[in-house]
Order: structure tokens, then sequence, then C-alpha cells
């Protein structure tokens, strides 16, 4: 479930607002929520005495170092993954499940999942639980009903999700899944008034080059391919997931400016209606055959193993990812894509030509230069520019951190310069 430039410009949201921020491409609901609470936290804390000019932190840098690594590493295994072990559980011989099945057994294992962290939120205390839900749930309905739309797509993007995959080898949906990325930047142009900059909108033509030479590749025939697989409905899935996602991924953030619900309560509510919604789907689609074999037919420990990541793998990623900045995200896309391309050699014998390999490796550069700070991109744009003689001095933004605020060129409020748009995965 990328950083998309701002075109317009906002007052500083007040406490219990959520900020409209930075919206990555495939970023999960839950990392977007996750990341709106901080901000109202940091928006409610009182001011402790004065601010320190020079604040020690020494001693946290190590750690900081640590943490970084690790979110690196979790978000590129979760990444990768996902697409394998689906692929995996749909290619393997015998009977094969229904994959509407999993997507409603994963919508379940993470609605009650956030159940029991608002249980421990309120410190085992049942009635005060109930309290909460009713008045979160119930009462503020409008809030509750606003989901909806966001947990529709996100469940017709799951599904259509193992349609692509089954149709189409692991690396190469890796590689063309990377469409949401453009996909999310034209949302929010459309949708929230953002504006990109000249290199994220070359990155994006690059972007849109590699997924073409990958799919021109695929059709090609490069590598084996199953007798029940067909490449031209796995790029219309794929291609349509993108679309959802992007769309979805917008309009999430659109609907929930002034929201003031943590990332379990959204995830929970997220997680009622897509069970329902999930399950008119498995009823529309696969009713009959599922009420003659039977709900878990198909399902063998790798099935199991696909559920638990979908279920769990995002809520991960939303704990992790305050730890990884836009470049960090955008390198563990990359890793993920060359993880995915190094196991789909080994575990289904995929075949990796000169015109895969330029495909995804234009792709992998048009992912780490729209990542790049606003900043960044600016200097590499304009190599003259980054260097000056004389002149006052210009602050360096640290790595990894969004640059200050800046003076609208045609309105004379302030604006923030965002960083580029996860979203995948995941949801």
């Amino acid at each position: 479930m990328a950083a998309v430039g701002a075109g317009g410009s906002t007052a500083a949201p007040g406490p219990g607002a959520v900020s409209a921020g930075v919206l990555e491409p495939g970023t999960t609901s839950a990392e977007l929520l996750l990341t709106q609470g901080r901000e109202r936290e940091a928006a409610q804390a009182p001011v402790q005495g004065l601010p320190q000019p020079f604040p020690d932190t020494s001693a946290r840098i190590p750690a900081h170092r640590r943490l970084k690594y690790i979110s690196l590493a979790v978000l590129v295994v979760q990444n990768a993954s996902l697409i394998l072990s689906i692929r995996y559980a749909r290619t393997l011989p015998g009977d094969r499940f229904f994959a509407t099945t999993a997507v409603v057994m994963a919508e379940v294992l993470k609605g009650l999942t956030c159940l029991l962290l608002l249980f421990a939120q309120k410190r085992g205390n049942v009635k005060h639980l109930v309290l909460f839900l009713h008045e979160a749930v119930l009462v503020q309905y409008v809030d509750t009903l606003k989901l909806a739309v966001p947990s529709l797509i996100y469940t017709l993007q799951n599904n259509l999700q193992y349609v692509a995959i089954s149709n189409l080898p692991a690396a190469t949906f890796q590689v063309t899944y990377q469409l949401k990325i453009l996909t999310t930047a034209l949302f929010s142009v459309l949708m929230l008034n953002r504006s990109l900059s000249r290199l994220q909108w070359a990155s994006l033509l690059l972007l849109f080059t590699g997924v073409a030479i990958v799919q021109a590749q695929q059709a090609g025939g490069g590598g084996p391919r199953l007798l029940d697989q067909n490449p031209g409905v796995g790029l219309a899935a794929v291609v349509a997931s993108c679309l959802s996602s992007g769309f979805a991924g917008v309009y999430f953030e659109k609907i929930l400016k002034g929201s003031s619900g943590s990332v379990w309560l959204r995830n929970l509510q997220l997680g009622l209606f897509g069970t329902a919604l999930g399950l008119v789907g498995l009823w529309w689609a696969e009713g009959t055959a599922v009420a003659r074999r039977g709900f878990f037919f198909g399902y063998t420990p790798a099935v199991w193993g696909v559920v638990l990541n979908q279920a769990f793998g995002g809520l991960l990623v939303a704990v992790v990812v305050k730890y990884a900045d836009n470049i960090l995200k955008g390198f563990a896309t990359s890793l993920s894509i060359v993880l995915s391309t190094v196991a789909s050699v080994r575990l289904f014998g995929f075949h990796v030509d000169p015109l895969f390999a330029l495909g995804a490796g234009l792709v992998i550069g048009a992912v780490y230069l729209y990542s790049l700070p606003r900043g960044a991109a600016k200097a590499i744009a304009s190599p003259s520019a980054s260097v000056s003689t004389s002149g006052p001095c210009i602050h360096q933004q640290p790595p990894g951190q969004p640059p200050p605020p800046q003076l609208s060129s045609h309105r004379g409020d302030l604006i923030t310069e965002p960083l580029l748009p996860k979203s995948v995965l995941v949801k």
C-alpha cells in the first residue's frame, strides 16, 4: 500500500489534525497513519523549558544507525518475500487454493491483531475497550464510512496481485509493479494539486521506459513459461493493481485530513470493511467452488506463510518505517528487485537476459532518483548551482531529513516541500 511535491499550501495542522506531508507511492495505510500519529503527538507535546542549542546526541547515533540498517533489512525482506511466497504457493503442483479466501484470512488476522493491540493500550480493560470502539466506530460513523472506499480498493488490489503473480514471473512482477510510483504521483498532482520537479518527471519517464522494456522481454518469450500462465492477463492485472494502489493511497490521505484516529484503530476499521468486502468478492467470484470444496481447500504451510506475510508484513513495516528515510526506502525497493530476481533464477528457473537487465536497471535508477529529497534533486539537476564561491552560507539539511519550509512563488504563505512518495506493499 512515494514523495510528491506540494503544489499548493496549507496552514500548519493543529493538534489532532492530520498533516498533508508526504505520500510515498506504495506507502501502506498503516505507514501513513503512523506518520500522522507521530505528527499529532509532536504538535500536542508541551514545551519543557528552553530548547538546548547543542544537544548531545553522540550516544544515540550508533543505535540509530543500527535501527536504520534493521529497517532496511525488514523493508527489503518484506517487499521481496511476499511476491516470492505468493508465486511459489501459486505454482506448486497439486490443488490450488482460492486466492479470495487468502485475502479474507489476511484481513481477519490483521483486524484481530489491531484489536489485541488496542486491548493492550487499554491495559486489558474490556469495558474501556468496548466504550472506546463504540465511540470511534459507531458514534463517529462518518469517519468509519470514509474508510469504505479505500478498503474496497485495497481488497480489489490484493486480489489483483494474486492474479498478476500467478501469470507473471516474480521478478517481472516486481519490476512492473513499480508503476505504482507513477500512478501515485499522477493522482497526487490531480487530486492534491501537488507539483513535481523536473528530475521527478524525468525519473517517471525513465521508470515507464524500464517497465516497457521488461514487458517487451516478457512478450518475446523470455524464460520458461507455465502452461496455464497468461502474460497478457498478468500485465492487465498488475496495471490495474498499480492504478488502484495509487488512487487508494492518495484518496486515503485526502479523506483523513483532520482525523484523529490511531494507526491501530484505522487498520481495525479497514480490516472490518476488508473482511466484509472480501467475503462479497469470494461469493461473487468463487462462491460455488468454495462451498463445494471448503474455505481452506488447498491450504498448505506455504499458503499460510503467504497469509501471515500479508496480514502482519504491512503492520511490521509500519512499526519500523519511522526509522527509514525516503532514500533508505528507495534503496529497499531497489534491493528487493535484485533479491526477487536472484531468487527467481534459483527457485523458478527465471532467465535474466540483457533486455530484462536493462529494463530492471532503468527502473532501479528511476526509483532512486525519485526518492531523493528535493534539495538533492535540485543539486543533481543543476550541478553548477550546488557550488558557490561567494554569497551567504546555505544551510545544508542532514541526509534523510525533510527540507525546511520555503516561500511559495505564487502565494504569500509557507509551504513544506515534501520528499518523494511504499508503498507497498503491502496494502
